[in-house]
């Protein structure tokens, strides 16, 4: 009977971890490193900002309008004056295009939803950190090619703060 009762307690331990994989992550193709955050607009904002400026050096690659959300684990470090984040955290940088309407921008079409997975072992090379990209915001849309330079190579600047960009503003 104990042995039974084992059994069915890994088996729905197993159900639950696939149910909760499953509720984060879309499904990805076949030996993917970073899948498409599911649910990623139920996470915490951390902050918005627009580049509307072309005279701004990231116009050309990232002006727009700015959303970026963190996981829960991910929450957990983010306030701290320097963070160090646990494997398991998410940031999603969602980027839309600005359109200005009667005096207002607004968001426009995505043009990119950017994902950076933290796992200290995978990523080593990356400062623990992996990303991705989708076009359009399309699961099926990757359009990184080389994580160290694409996207590293601006994030070791920051690397005080365990290479994340954000700040949370209480």
């Amino acid at each position: 009977m104990q042995n039974e009762r084992t059994v069915w307690l890994v088996a729905a331990a197993v159900i639950a971890a696939a149910s909760l994989a499953a509720l984060t992550f879309a499904q990805a193709p076949a030996g993917s490193a970073i899948q498409f955050p599911a649910g990623y607009r139920n996470w915490t904002h951390v902050k918005s900002m627009v580049i509307h400026d072309q005279s701004h050096p990231l116009f050309n690659a990232f002006g727009g309008i700015h959303h970026v959300y963190v996981n829960e684990r991910g929450m957990q470090a983010l306030n701290r004056e320097n963070p160090r984040y646990p494997d398991g955290s998410i940031f999603v940088f969602d980027l839309l295009e600005a359109r200005l309407e009667g005096g207002a921008y607004v968001e426009g079409n995505r043009k990119v939803l950017a994902v950076m997975v933290k796992d200290s072992r995978k990523y080593a090379a990356t400062g623990g950190w992996g990303f991705e990209a989708f076009a359009g915001g399309d699961p099926t849309q990757r359009v990184v090619k080389d994580a160290a330079t694409e996207c590293f190579q601006c994030h070791d600047s920051q690397q005080a703060s365990d290479y994340v960009f954000s700040k949370w503003r209480p």
